[in-house]
């Protein structure tokens, strides 16, 4: 839950930022740890939009060389920026791991527009499960080596390496984007002696502001480094971008078209 007071913190900076920027945000949502459902009690405010300028802004022969994001100095544990439209949707064309996770966030703080629901419903079109495995290996195991291979370890991160594992066991199962809330993957494990462990550690993180470092868990450590050996045998595979521009192409059109009637 994000308190209401900080929401409307959030929703006011959003405003301002579009006053002070000539754009309109069709999209607000909050990502990082408070979207997957294991922040602390200080953790920041991840809020990230996306916005469109007015039509005549992408009429230019030097739109390459045009800004297409807003970012603002964290304030306040609020941590503000956003993509434009057109950059967002060439990033969604090639799966890219953090828009689709931003149009999955179940924490909203503002949508306008048809923008939203057009990129969802156009979301199993676009998106490569295969780029997707890759991705959540790669963060898995750069995690795994940054943090937790020593003989103390900060135990909080063993979520940054849990999380992106059962993705990828998402992917392999259902070959659908993986849901960002990490409660909605535990059910792929079936250890129960594994989840009892993991569900004591997340009640510690949710309850202290840092957990510091302590020895490893056993369980957990077992598991992760099971399933990056056998990722490990995964080979990479060739991504071929889909024939979905004409689909991106309307929902960028409509998105201007909108916008411009709020």
């Amino acid at each position: 839950m994000i308190p209401s007071d900080v929401r409307a913190e959030i929703l006011r900076r959003i405003r301002d930022a579009e006053a002070e920027h000539g754009v309109r945000v069709l999209l607000a949502i909050e990502s990082g740890s408070r979207a997957w459902g294991f922040e602390s009690p200080n953790s920041d405010y991840d809020a990230r939009f996306i916005y469109a300028h007015p039509k005549e802004w992408y009429l230019s022969v030097g739109l390459e060389e045009q800004r297409d994001v807003i970012e603002y100095p964290i304030v306040d544990d609020i941590d503000l920026n956003g993509w434009d439209v057109r950059k967002a949707l060439r990033l969604f064309w090639k799966s890219n791991p953090a828009f689709v996770e931003w149009i999955q966030s179940p924490i909203i703080y503002a949508e306008s527009t048809s923008f939203a629901d057009d990129v969802r419903r156009l979301l199993p079109d676009v998106y490569s499960c295969e780029s997707g495995i890759f991705h959540y290996r790669s963060m898995a195991k750069t995690n795994f080596r940054g943090y937790l291979k020593g003989d103390l370890v900060p135990l909080k991160k063993y979520f940054y390496v849990l999380r992106p594992l059962l993705a990828v066991r998402w992917l392999e199962r259902y070959g659908t984007p993986a849901p960002i809330e990490f409660s909605k993957l535990l059910h792929l494990i079936n250890d129960q002696s594994l989840l009892a462990d993991i569900d004591t550690l997340l009640t510690r993180k949710r309850a202290a502001p840092e957990m510091g470092l302590d020895r490893p868990v056993a369980s957990i450590h077992a598991f992760i480094e099971r399933e990056l050996e056998r990722l490990e045998a995964i080979a990479p595979a060739s991504f071929q971008r889909p024939d979905v521009l004409p689909g991106l192409n309307e929902i960028f059109n409509r998105s201007l078209q909108q916008a411009a009637c709020i």
